[in-house]
């Protein structure tokens, strides 16, 4: 086990009717506050008008920045700096999934920079100073309601980074499983999809001796698997979509790396893909990951055999290894397939004509990944693997 310090400083508040309790908990931290959310669906289900009134009863005063899209672009986080420097806002209230998080992240970071945001995700500089800001969840996926990371992606050249830095974690956050009832069946597949990778990018580690997370991981692992079918039956089972967004969180949380270095090639890899075709990032990732375990798992094939016994229970079979793990590969497969998301890229209608930029992006500051230190060829061969 590797040295580490484990800090989350998110308060949580989980359970039914929770976003009644938003309008208090911002008014700890601010008084004008930019409200900042997707589409229309917090609007068409009633949480914007519930999340409206808290914070008018809190006496806040609020300004309003909507219409965020999936893979969040640099232009609305200019724009959301640009207002929040004019109306000299105070705090961010994000109200969506990982993508407004996102944003509402990098504009946060950005009012009080002298410079450029997108400098953060090119590591040209760290923040300093960041305006709080709060979450209440609506899709159980990113994990970024407790996270330190953001990703945003830059229109022009189609890159899509990510930057960390502590001071991104929110100051609280909101978790009422009930929001996510409406979430169609395949929104809530490309969620679970995001909560495994959290997790499995953290669990196929070279770090030896970790059997506490090791066994953290494969739990998270197992309760997502075992609840969305259940969910995707029957949507409206609140025990159910409180196990997936509670397992979304524990996911990226950081607890689940303590002591570990994770990968984080696979998410390099689909950042390139989503980048660049819009795809939304689960079903990238359910795509990705395959093809990455195929590519990698000779490397370390009992951790991979292990994997396909206490999460997908595989026969453990210790004259064959290399078929246990493979098996493993092939449920995780599997499972993809069956709530409804691709497992190639011809699946999700992506051409190939553009696989070699995807890997030199990808590799442009070095080799990618922990498990697998991957170059530009491995990450290509891994596309190949993948089509």
């Amino acid at each position: 086990m590797e040295n580490f310090t484990f800090r989350n400083a998110t308060k949580i508040i989980f359970g039914k009717d929770a976003e009644n309790y938003v309008g208090t908990e911002t008014a700890r931290y601010g008084s004008k506050v930019l409200l900042h959310y997707g589409g229309g669906s917090i609007k068409n289900y009633g949480l914007y008008d519930r999340v409206l009134k808290s914070l008018k009863d809190a006496g806040l005063e609020i300004i309003k920045l909507g219409g965020v899209q999936p893979n969040p672009r640099l232009s609305m986080v200019k724009k959301g700096i640009d207002i929040c420097r004019k109306e000299k806002v105070d705090f961010i209230l994000a109200v969506g999934g990982g993508s407004v998080i996102d944003s509402a992240k990098a504009i946060a970071a950005g009012v009080t920079y002298p410079g450029v945001v997108w400098d953060f995700y090119t590591r040209k500089a760290v923040p300093e100073k960041i305006i709080p800001l709060g979450v209440v969840l609506t899709i159980p996926a990113a994990g970024s309601e407790t996270s330190g990371a953001s990703v945003i992606t830059k229109e022009e050249g189609s890159y899509k980074r990510a930057f960390e830095s502590e001071m991104l974690r929110p100051k609280f956050a909101i978790l009422n499983p009930e929001i996510s009832y409406t979430l169609p069946p395949y929104q809530t597949a490309c969620g679970v999809s995001d909560i495994m990778a959290h997790v499995m990018e953290r669990y196929f580690t070279r770090v030896q001796n970790v059997d506490l997370t090791d066994r953290l991981c494969e739990a998270t692992l197992e309760t997502v698997i075992g609840n969305t079918p259940l969910v995707l039956k029957k949507p409206n089972s609140y025990q159910a979509r409180a196990e997936i967004m509670w397992a979304g969180t524990i996911a990226h949380n950081d607890l689940l790396g303590t002591g570990r270095i994770g990968d984080w090639a696979s998410h390099g890899i689909e950042h390139e893909l989503s980048g660049i075709y819009d795809i939304a990032h689960g079903a990238g990732l359910s795509i990705i990951f395959p093809a990455w375990m195929k590519y990698v798992y000779k490397q370390d094939v009992e951790r991979f055999a292990q994997f396909a016994v206490r999460v997908w229970n595989v026969e453990a079979d210790f004259k064959n290894v290399e078929k246990v793990a493979l098996e493993g590969i092939k449920r995780l497969e599997e499972f993809y397939k069956k709530i409804g998301l691709p497992i190639t890229l011809k699946e999700a209608n992506i051409p190939y004509d553009r696989l070699e930029e995807m890997a030199e992006k990808c590799t442009e500051g070095g080799p990618r990944g922990n498990f697998v230190r991957l170059d530009k060829n491995d990450v290509l061969e891994i596309l190949m693997l993948a089509r």
